[in-house]
């Protein structure tokens, strides 16, 4: 009853920003849409078909309207990468894999880099999927669909290994977001001597409880960070960062910033392994025939065809 995981930050906390940060009404959506592009030959991407996973007795069905559709669809961010879609692929159907209802899911995913060969494969490895593309760029918002209530957001590189509807049902009492904590942690590390030394940035955290928190497995309340213009707090720390470098690189410090005391803790076993016991990703170690104790919790979830 894990998720399985390398706990690196990822470039998604930027993006995940963008794509959480203006009002509906305001936004455009990018969809998926046709690509005409021919594969970059020096990323040869194929991949098995998926088979088609179909919803337990229990669900509801996937073309139910109303509230009753909304309270059970489960979405799930993620982004995409050429680099990443190999975990991508493999994170995707650990998921279907192990969900009771998972004609129930929507993927939602943020396409880094117009990389043509990426769309065509997640569309013929599972043809039954249900998404949506954003392609990120500067010049546009991106938007979740109106509906999207609630976020679970997922690193490419794990693989999960029970019900991810147990994830989705964690209650975020009155937080923003829910992920596994370490409240252990030495957070000291993480900011520069000129926060520290700065009287006015050393009390931020004054009378709040920072804790170091995975981004890798988090469940987010959307309406909640719309309404309380977290994106617009993080983006403010980042301007400090460029004028006067209060934080060492990563993506958790600006976050921490943000939402010290905002974070409900979930159970660790959304958290018990880590699938970077090693130097790499686990495919580029199985590749290389020098894989990890951990890489054959990945192995099987695996739809590359070499």
């Amino acid at each position: 009853m894990v998720a399985v995981y390398r706990s690196s930050s990822v470039l998604f906390i930027g993006l995940l920003s963008l794509l959480l940060l203006h009002q509906p009404n305001t936004a455009t959506v990018t969809r998926h849409r046709p690509f005409t592009a021919a594969r970059n030959p020096d990323i040869p991407l194929s991949f098995r078909e998926a088979p088609a996973f179909r919803n337990g007795e229990t669900c509801f069905s996937p073309t139910t309207s109303g509230n009753a559709a909304e309270n059970t669809t489960i979405h799930i961010a993620m982004t995409l990468d050429a680099n990443y879609l190999r975990g991508t692929t493999a994170a995707v159907l650990s998921i279907l894999q192990h969900s009771s209802c998972p004609e129930n899911m929507v993927f939602h995913f943020l396409w880094v880099r117009n990389e043509p060969q990426v769309f065509p494969s997640i569309r013929s490895t599972f043809p039954y999927l249900k998404f949506r593309v954003y392609q990120f760029d500067t010049t546009r918002v991106h938007i979740l669909p109106k509906g999207v209530k609630r976020l679970i957001y997922l690193d490419s590189d794990l693989v999960m290994v029970d019900d991810v509807a147990k994830l989705w049902e964690v209650d975020l009492k009155d937080k923003v977001l829910a992920a596994p904590e370490y409240c252990h942690a030495n957070l000291t590390n993480y900011f520069t001597e000129a926060f520290w030394s700065d009287p006015k940035l050393s009390r931020t955290f004054e009378g709040r409880k920072p804790c170091y928190f995975n981004t890798g497995v988090m469940v987010m309340d959307v309406e909640k960070w719309r309404n309380g213009g977290y994106s617009q707090k993080v983006e403010d720390w980042m301007i400090v960062q460029k004028q006067k470098r209060i934080y060492h690189l990563g993506s958790l410090p600006p976050f921490l910033l943000v939402l010290a005391g905002n974070i409900e803790p979930v159970d660790h076993r959304w958290n018990q392994h880590g699938l970077g016991g090693g130097k790499g990703k686990p495919w580029l170690r199985l590749d290389s025939r020098k894989p990890c104790s951990v890489d054959h919790l990945w192995a099987p979830y695996d739809l590359y065809r070499s």
